[in-house]
Parts: structure tokens; sequence; C-alpha cells
């Protein structure tokens, strides 16, 4: 029986990235940029107006106040889209909209709200001026986001609709981005049955292939269903070699150390090197880990609370190392433990668990029902407590980590601000 971190080591440095694929822009969110974007021309590309009002010559503002407004002739209205036909000269200004390129002669925008039309119209229509300019006034500089030749995007990143909104503004309609994995998911053993089914006496309903594949797609990964293999060789077999035609395989079930465990005798005899069969931790203790022709081979403990948690721990680090990701590993916190657990050292466990946060301090109480059978307290948890495999019986008002399972602290019922 190895370490938590052990097997993750030993896991790890099995997986490589896969190889890229040219692919339109929207369908990149989550994936990770195979390539350096670089621009192929200034952002913005001349001088433009910040705001809807009027440009003018600075020195024609001097002195302009409510009280004792500045009167300048409208020669033009310029929208954005448009470039200015005339040169702003003495006493002159331009009717501008956002975005509209500064025309010649003007060295800043006053906004409109702290000017009024006057009366008149055409040639002959007049805008007095509340507020003095100043040089370079309500203008966005030609380049100020980036120049071109500049790299915007670096290999490597993961795309958010920002970078999305980038690659655009660059002209990138297609671009190079890691290919997404496809991970086989099999579930064992003759007591399953699919969902459509009644389970009959002795007989439970195939939840793990379910659940792996909603974790597997978390990680912006494609799961392939295999089914269920039942308890014997030929048939695990047959459907092992099926999924030789994903990336990567999961199963779940047959692992421990029963009559009819087959899994890790199968994935041995189809050439599997393997790696190890069991972790210290709980739950998911019986954990066998294998590559065949390549293909990282997981077979995952048969129990549903077992198997997520082993998921969380080693599977989705590996899956999202496929997916040319370096940031693999979720981001533990510090919480306060509001009720004390009992353990003995010689195991890492993972303990379902509410976390909460009360005016910025985390809490985490363990749930009822820490069974690795027990699905609804999965449900219930938002989080798990990570209690190192040295740690003894843990006091109520310990400080302890945790590793968030869902998104669901990211967001409340009221705004933060």
């Amino acid at each position: 029986m190895i370490s938590v971190e052990t097997a993750l080591e030993i896991i790890l440095s099995e997986i490589k990235p896969l190889g890229m694929e040219r692919i339109n822009i929207l369908s990149t969110l989550g994936r990770v940029l195979g390539e350096d974007i670089s621009a192929y021309i200034d952002n913005p590309p001349w001088d433009n107006s910040a705001m809807d009002g009027y440009a003018v010559r600075t020195i024609d503002t001097k002195g302009a106040s409510k009280d004792r407004p500045i009167i300048l002739q409208v020669i033009e209205d310029l929208p954005a889209g448009y470039t200015a036909k005339k040169t702003i000269k003495k006493g002159e200004t331009i009717r501008i909209m956002t975005g509209a390129p500064i025309p010649k002669g003007a060295d800043a925008v006053v906004m409109v709200e702290n000017t009024e039309k006057s009366a008149g119209g055409g040639q002959k229509s007049e805008v007095k001026i509340f507020k003095e300019a100043k040089a370079g006034d309500n203008i966005r500089r030609g380049g100020e986001d980036f120049k071109k030749g500049d790299i915007v995007l670096t290999k490597g990143m993961v795309i958010r609709p920002a970078e999305i909104g980038m690659l655009a503004a660059v002209g990138k309609s297609n671009v190079y981005a890691y290919q997404k994995p496809q991970v086989a998911v099999l579930s064992t053993g003759d007591e399953l049955v699919e969902i459509e089914e009644t389970p009959i006496s002795g007989k439970i309903i195939n939840s793990n292939s379910y659940a792996i594949s909603a974790q597997i797609m978390e990680c912006g990964a494609i799961p392939i269903q295999l089914g269920v293999a039942r308890d014997n060789k030929k048939d695990l077999q047959e459907k092992l070699e099926f999924g030789l035609t994903a990336d990567c395989i999961i199963s779940s079930g047959g692992v421990s150390v029963g009559d009819f465990d087959f899994v890790k005798d199968v994935l041995k005899e189809m050439g599997s090197e393997m790696r190890f069969w069991k972790v210290a931790m709980k739950p998911g203790k019986p954990l066998a880990f294998g590559v065949i022709g390549g293909k990282p081979a997981f077979g995952l403990p048969g129990n549903p609370i077992s198997s997520m948690v082993a998921f969380e721990q080693f599977a989705r680090p590996a899956i999202l190392k496929m997916t040319g990701r370096e940031d693999i590993f979720k981001r533990a916190f510090t919480a306060i433990l509001t009720k004390s657990i009992n353990k003995k050292p010689g195991r890492m466990h993972f303990v379902r668990a509410v976390l909460e946060d009360k005016k910025g301090q985390l809490y985490a109480t363990p749930l009822e029902g820490q069974g690795a059978g027990i699905l609804s307290s999965m449900v219930k948890a938002n989080c798990l407590i990570i209690l190192p495999e040295d740690a003894k019986d843990v006091k109520k008002g310990s400080k302890i980590k945790v590793h968030i399972l869902d998104q669901s602290l990211l967001y409340q019922d009221k705004p933060g601000y």
C-alpha cells in the first residue's frame, strides 16, 4: 500500500498532453491554447473618442465654466464607423460619437454632459462648452490596448470568454488548441443494472458510470460509456479492449480482493504494466493503476463514494494534464472544524463536509453518513476535509484543509459590493 502522494506522482509521470487541433474560437472555451497569438494591427487602430461629446481644440475651451460658457461652431456630426471630412480650426468643433476617430485639429473631447446645444442648424449650429478641456481628455489612444506584433495570448492559457474576445479582436477565427481527451468508462459487476431497469432482489442501479462520466465532463473531457462488464474475464476483457480506442480508461469495481474481482488480473493479462493497486486513503483504498499500450488505465473502487473521491484525487489531475493544463490540482482552503473527527493514523482521510463562510472565516462541518456507499451525503457535501495520513483524532476548533467539490461557493443570493 502506497501513500496518496506517491500514487499521484506515479500516475502523473505516465501522463502527457494530447495533440492539438485547429478549431473555431467558439469551440475553444475551457480548452488550452496551443499557440502564441500575435496582433497584426494596433488596437485601437487610431485615436478615438471615449465619450459622446464634442471634439475640440483645448485652447478654444480655456476658461469655460457654467457661468461663462465658450460658444463654438459645430461644423460636422461624426458617428462611429466614419472619419471626419473636415479639420477643426479656431472656434470650431465636431460633434462626435463614442468610438469615432478623433478629427484632425482636435486634441480633446468634451463630454456631452458638459455642453448645451444652441439654436440654429446646419453649418450655423453652435454649442456651449461649460468645462475647460485638457489635452487628451476622453481620448483613447491608438495602440493603448496592444500594438502590432505584440503577443496578446500565449500557448498554455486556458481559454475564457475574455480570451475568445481577444482572438476575435486580432482576427483569429480558428486557432490551435489541445484536444479533448476521450475517456472510456466501464462499470463491473453482476449486481449492476442500467438506470432504465427496475432492480430485482440482489441488484442495484449502475450509478457509477454516470457520476464518473459527469466528473470527466467537468474536466473538459469526453466520456465514452462502455456499459457494464459482467463478473467474468471474457466480458471484462472485451470491453476493456474496446476502451483502448479512447485516450484513457476508467473502470469502477473489481479491484478489491474478492473471488470475482478481476480487473487488475485482466489488465495484467492484456499487457498492462501495473503500477499499484492499493493506496493509503479512506475512502478509496482499493485502487489500481496501470498503462496499456501507452494508455493510462484506472481501476477505481466499486463503492460510489470511494469511486468519486478516488477520481477527484487521481483521475481529475491526470485528465487535466492530458488537456494541456498546468494548473491541475484543486486549491486547498483552510477552515475551522466545527465537530471533532475520530481518526487513526495510517491513511489519509477525505471527509464529506459542508463549508460555510461566516464573516470571512470558513467553517467545515462533517456530515453524518460517511460510509463509502452513502451517496446522499456526497450530494449534501460541498467540500472534502483532508486529514493527513499521520493525523490522529482531530478536535473541534482545529484548523484543517478542505477541497471544494463544486462551484456553489462561488455564488450567493446577493451581490457582495
